[in-house]
């Protein structure tokens, strides 16, 4: 993984004003700038602002407790920008350069494209014929999620930035690989003999993935309908929970061989088809229910700017298969879904059970080791064992090992997105996403879309407050499995 020195650098931020940047943007710049990272920051949006009014809303946007506040401040500047219009890049060209001198940024610059995706192309395009993309000094591109819809808009759009930025300056930024836990599981597995050796088809039973949210599809209305649990999520995060966890261990870890890794585990997952969708994947939506406060929560027909007709799913419960030495006959089941009764992101290795033996004849059922990998919003381990109870009876009971951040290494971990913009400033790739995995992934969900629309397969409705339909319960126990329930660290 490469290393440098902590160049200074120009950020263009597009999207400046939105939703993105003030809830995590800024303080993730914040946290870098008190780490000595030099940098100047040119806000580009269509609303209207000054220079003054803009770091008022960074000013905002920041902890509370942040100090060091004047300074930090006085890098950002903004410029009213219509994507559409060749000449406001030819304007922002002249300024950068002249910030480029003033801050000595050595013509380093990162776009950090916080857009729509439809005008990924068209600002690429723009930055390439204005000259700004033209520097002493290396550049760098970052796009937020979705890349696509589907395969062939993914290539399209590819392509498209491929006009303006080389392969190895695109940074398509996918949060979940900044996360402290997520970035563990290569350690969990690669450094430990202990787990290495197990990691495997002749003692793994079935790996679960699960990210459930609480919350409804809110602001979020018009973008999801059209999306859907599982472009929104499975195409990308849940993808890359799977790789990490299922990859070959590197030759060497550098950024080409683990993403090299990561794409072997894509191409080895079996394709959906007509045939067998029905029986490997359940699609659902949210009614009304209830909270545990008894709170009413309203369905996501209920929820404003959506269709009253609208089937567009809210959870995604399935069960894939990974064709290789390995992992061969191995389920990996994964869920995923809106107004679910828990927040969580959690994954569980369940090892297979004990053989018979005769030592444990007479006493109580010996339940299962598990390994729990806890990303959110608790951030550790549990390994459950079986010990002998105390006493005179012979019985087992269960017990958890547990591994958890304390405080303080809480309040000092790096946030997600600022891990991620410290990777982009050093030129380290590695958690970010490579075009052949984005189009593997695609293919995987493609396969999914197109079963779906051939069995015209409805969706299961589950109440609000729930962990999703029964059907998801189905999926599992027909093939002798449960979903283990979500697990604490207390």
């Amino acid at each position: 993984m490469t290393e440098t020195t902590k160049e200074p650098v120009l950020i263009f931020l597009f999207g400046a004003t939105g939703d993105l940047a003030r809830r995590k943007l800024y303080s993730a710049l914040y946290r870098l700038y008190k780490k000595d990272q030099d940098f100047a920051v040119i806000g580009l949006a269509r609303r209207a602002h000054t220079d003054a009014t803009f770091r008022d809303l960074i000013n905002d946007s920041l902890p509370s407790e942040a100090g060091q506040r004047k300074h930090f401040l006085e890098r950002f500047y903004y410029r009213r920008l219509d994507i559409t219009r060749p000449e406001s890049f030819v304007q922002l060209k002249n300024f950068s350069d002249e910030l480029d001198e003033r801050y000595q940024l050595h013509g380093n610059r990162i776009f950090y494209l916080s857009l729509a995706p439809a005008h990924f192309g068209l600002a690429a395009k723009h930055l390439k014929e204005s000259g700004l993309a033209t520097t002493p000094g290396w550049k760098r591109l970052i796009i937020e999620k979705p890349f696509g819809h589907d395969l062939q808009s993914s290539k399209e759009l590819n392509e498209s930035l491929l006009h303006a930025f080389n392969e190895n300056e695109i940074y398509r930024i996918d949060h979940y690989l900044g996360k402290e836990m997520v970035q563990n599981i290569e350690v969990l597995r690669f450094a430990n003999p202990i787990f290495e050796a197990v990691w495997n088809r002749r003692y793994i039973s079935n790996v679960q993935i699960t990210l459930s949210e609480t919350l409804g599809v809110g602001e979020r209305a018009n973008y999801y309908d059209q999306t859907g649990a599982l472009l929104d999520m499975v195409q990308n995060h849940i993808m890359q929970l799977l790789t990490l966890v299922a990859m070959e261990p590197p030759t060497r870890l550098e950024t080409d061989d683990v993403r090299y890794e990561k794409v072997k585990v894509l191409k080895a997952v079996r394709p959906m088809n007509e045939n067998n969708v029905v029986e490997q994947i359940v699609r659902g939506q949210y009614t009304r229910g209830m909270t545990p406060e008894r709170k009413k929560l309203r369905g996501y027909l209920d929820e404003e700017n959506i269709s009253s007709a609208s089937d567009t799913e809210t959870f995604v419960a399935a069960r894939f298969l990974i064709d290789n030495y390995r992992w061969s006959g191995v389920p990996f089941y994964v869920r995923t879904g809106k107004r679910m009764a828990e927040k969580s992101t959690q994954i569980v290795i369940q090892f297979k059970k004990l053989p018979k033996n005769p030592y444990f004849h007479n006493v109580n059922h010996v339940g299962p080791n598990l390994l729990v990998i806890y990303i959110s919003p608790d951030e550790g381990l549990s390994l459950k064992l079986n010990v002998k109870e105390t006493g005179e009876t012979g019985n087992t009971i269960p017990i958890s090992m547990k591994f958890r951040n304390n405080e303080l290494a809480m309040e000092n971990m790096q946030d997600a997105y600022e891990r991620l913009m410290a990777d982009c400033i050093k030129g380290d790739s590695t958690n970010f996403t490579r075009w052949d995995e984005v189009a593997y992934s695609w293919e995987i969900v493609d396969s999914i879309v197109d079963s779906w629309k051939k069995r015209r397969v409805p969706v299961d409705y589950y109440e609000a407050g729930t962990m999703g339909p029964t059907s998801s319960d189905e999926l599992l126990e027909k093939y002798g499995h449960r979903w283990w329930p979500l697990m604490h660290m207390e």
